[in-house]
């Protein structure tokens, strides 16, 4: 009897770390290296504050705003949606909305329990977020802080891509059927 690995869901990655401290553009430069590997990558923005996707007085942002709980905006190449929530939801609970994805990035959720990689600025503040997190797995910084994880350069970019394939056993979605 052949015993399957394949995941039944992608991992979440959070990609965390101070305001300020580059994690949007390390995940602009991360995704496609993810890619180029063969990888179908999603994300996830966390943002505690709220915000508003579409502009306001564009059709959507109208019907929204006329108490439409759920707004879909769709075109040929695209689908946006804006639904009305009762708490704020975690990475698992947003699954549903990444079928076919290898792994899924967040930006955020530094409280949360899935594995997380720390970009960490000494000049924006002293101590890692993550410093006692058992759920960091790498560290993303250029000094030379040790926190018993792997440690890459803010651009080691490729070597994250790599670390990120090796450690979840990831197989590219072109090498699937």
């Amino acid at each position: 009897m052949k015993i399957s690995n394949k995941k039944t869901s992608p991992p979440f990655v959070s990609i965390v770390g101070n305001s300020g401290s580059g994690k949007t553009t390390f995940i602009e430069k991360l995704i496609p290296e993810l890619i180029v590997k063969g990888l179908k990558v999603g994300t996830i923005k966390h943002d505690v504050h709220g915000f508003e996707m579409d502009k306001p007085g564009k059709d959507s942002w109208r019907h929204k705003h006329a108490g439409a709980s759920s707004t879909v905006i769709s075109s040929p190449y695209q689908i946006g949606m804006v639904m009305d929530v009762a708490h704020d939801h975690k990475p698992d609970e947003l699954l549903s909305y990444f079928d076919g994805m290898d792994i899924i990035l967040t930006e955020g959720y530094k409280g949360g329990n899935h594995p997380k990689m720390e970009i960490f600025r000494t000049e924006i503040i002293n101590e890692p977020l993550c410093k006692n997190d058992k759920y960091l797995i790498a560290l993303i910084t250029d000094s030379d802080i040790d926190l018993d994880v792997p440690v890459f350069s803010s651009g080691a970019v490729k070597q994250v891509a790599e670390f990120l394939i090796n450690h979840f056993d990831l197989f590219p979605s072109i090498h699937r059927p």
